[in-house]
């Protein structure tokens, strides 16, 4: 099992290249990824799926920016998303800044990508809610063709472009791409179009992973799975999933002031110690 370190970096907390050395240093952490939200509507009828809608998600700073912070303050530590609301960006753009990322950090960049659960913030892009998971789809594989292809075209119903230059390329050949999503059709989109999954935490979960491993590699394939957590995991649930056959628990940093860190730090070395010990 390894271990990532999920938050949101802001104008409000520990700055990313700090945070990026602090999770590289401690040796649990195998990557480090940052979310996002774009803007959050000040009037919305959407209800936040956890409880109270965290302040720091008004005042994200963009990923990619930050995690370009966190590339050049480390050297080892994988840096990814967590997610990337890849509904609300333009493919051709955000497949450069992802090119651009994982050429400045030598080749550490992954994606996870999902479909959001704000309306009103996907509608202020443009994206109608009923069709975001076939955009998602759409827009995962125009990132692929723009990576991989001298002269890339992509035609879909909802992206579509002819023959174009787009560099850079990334050093890997295509940065992984693993989606996020706890729905009933979260598998099979998985099995679709993604190189890995990355639900959260709920408590039939385990059962859902290990099924799915099992159907994937009786198929010869591996789509790792990657378990989100907000906060720190419980060591029995950590337990659980291991067994299933994930091969990634987050934990999610509440906050990323200096003093919250410091504190969910000795909480998450505490976590893992007991798990790697166990």
């Amino acid at each position: 099992m390894k271990f990532g370190l999920s938050g949101v970096c802001t104008d409000e907390s520990m700055d990313p290249g700090s945070l990026a050395r602090i999770a590289e240093q401690s040796g649990l952490f195998d990557s480090l990824l940052f979310g996002e939200h774009t803007h959050i509507p000040a009037s919305r009828t959407t209800p936040f799926p956890d409880g109270e809608l965290p302040r720091d998600h008004c005042r994200a700073m963009d990923p990619f920016v930050a995690l370009t912070a966190a590339a050049c303050s480390t050297s080892t530590i994988r840096l990814g998303t967590g997610i990337c609301l890849l509904v609300e960006r333009d493919p051709i753009i955000c497949a450069k800044e992802v090119a651009s990322l994982d050429r400045i950090s030598a080749g550490r960049v992954f994606l996870t990508v999902g479909a959001g659960w704000n309306y009103e913030e996907m509608r202020n892009h443009g994206t109608d809610p009923r069709t975001r998971y076939s955009l998602l789809r759409e827009r995962v594989e125009a990132l692929r063709v723009l990576w991989t292809e001298e002269e890339a075209s992509y035609h879909g119903r909802f992206v579509d472009f002819d023959r174009v230059w787009s560099f850079p390329k990334p050093l890997q050949q295509t940065p992984p791409v693993f989606l996020a999503g706890i729905g009933p059709k979260a598998e099979e989109r998985v099995r679709a179009y993604a190189d890995g999954w990355g639900p959260v935490d709920t408590p039939d979960l385990a059962d859902r992973i290990a099924a799915f491993v099992a159907s994937t590699n009786g198929n010869g394939r591996e789509l790792p799975v990657t378990v989100f957590f907000y906060g720190v995991g419980a060591p029995e649930a950590i337990e659980r999933y291991a067994e299933a056959g994930a091969a990634r628990c987050v934990f999610w940093l509440t906050d990323s002031s200096p003093e919250t860190v410091e504190r969910e730090l000795e909480v998450m070395e505490r976590t893992i110690r007991d798990f790697e010990g166990r």
